[in-house]
């Protein structure tokens, strides 16, 4: 069996399990879109770049109410998250070009959430062989371009 070990999220992931209030519903509850990330809002969902990527490009989208469960949202929040993943979708093919695109939910912690509390689904540009030995052996992720970089290239398709 092969394992995959993602130490660089370990102090993000310890603080949302640490109680006190969500991370993203923080986020989102703030003034400064730029500053959290936030690329797009939409009427019940935000587009949101990831604090701690796996690729460049990485979005998450999640909706404004604190819901743990898909199943928790109404039918309006669910369809605009849809519409929304295939803005991102489009979005990442124009500007990153990647061999592929995963898109994904971890619904619970047992199902690997690191925020279990507040749901979101994850967008994320694949290459051909982008896991590389930085990131497998050396605990280091290696991301080309900054955080400030991808909100702006990205931003222009919300």
């Amino acid at each position: 069996m092969d394992y995959i070990f993602s130490p660089w999220r370990y102090r993000y992931v310890s603080e949302a399990r640490a109680g006190g209030e969500c991370v993203l519903c923080l986020k989102l509850a703030a003034q400064d879109d730029a500053a959290n990330l936030i690329v797009h809002r939409g009427r019940h969902n935000a587009v949101m770049l990831n604090l701690y990527p796996y690729t460049s490009g990485h979005m998450m989208i999640l909706p404004f109410a604190h819901v743990a469960h898909l199943a928790d949202c109404d039918a309006e929040t669910r369809a605009e998250m849809i519409e929304l993943a295939a803005r991102g979708e489009r979005a990442l093919e124009a500007e990153y070009r990647p061999d592929g695109i995963n898109l994904g939910m971890n619904l619970g912690a047992a199902a690997g959430a690191g925020i279990a509390g507040h749901l979101h689904l994850h967008l994320l540009p694949r290459w051909m062989a982008d896991a590389n030995f930085m990131s497998v052996v050396a605990e280091t992720r290696v991301l080309p371009e900054a955080l400030a970089d991808t909100y702006r290239r990205l931003r222009q398709y919300f």
